[in-house]
């Protein structure tokens, strides 16, 4: 299984340097499991650059994955990931996610890098 962090999925869909880098995760949806902070993520940086149709693509797009809610025993877990590796909401939500579904997390987050069961790629 995989998770893909927000920065991946921008960088794939703006056909970015490292797109091609998150692009085998992305494109095997079977495998894919999406937290919905990136759905939100994702969204609401698109609604921003671009508009509201290309951001509703782009979450139709993630929801070929398998969609996970926040339920409140992972956002104990995210916070409890916050604390002990210093990182901030979102990002300990995706690796909160990834490790409850046993998932590589694919990201070019700095803040992941070194952490086991991470794919990581400077941001280039």
């Amino acid at each position: 299984m995989n998770v893909v962090d927000s920065s991946g999925w921008l960088e794939y869909f703006a056909d970015a340097s490292n797109a091609a880098f998150f692009a085998d995760p992305i494109e095997t949806p079977e495998e894919l499991v999406v937290p919905t902070i990136s759905i939100y993520e994702v969204f609401k940086r698109l609604l921003q650059q671009r508009d509201a149709s290309t951001a509703l693509a782009a979450v139709a797009y993630m929801r070929q994955g398998t969609v996970i809610p926040l339920d409140q025993d992972l956002a104990v877990e995210a916070a409890r990931l916050g604390v002990s590796l210093r990182l901030p909401l979102a990002d300990s939500i995706m690796l909160a996610t990834a490790r409850e579904h046993r998932a590589i997390l694919w990201t070019q987050d700095s803040d992941f890098e070194g952490l086991d069961d991470v794919r990581y790629v400077a941001n280039g």
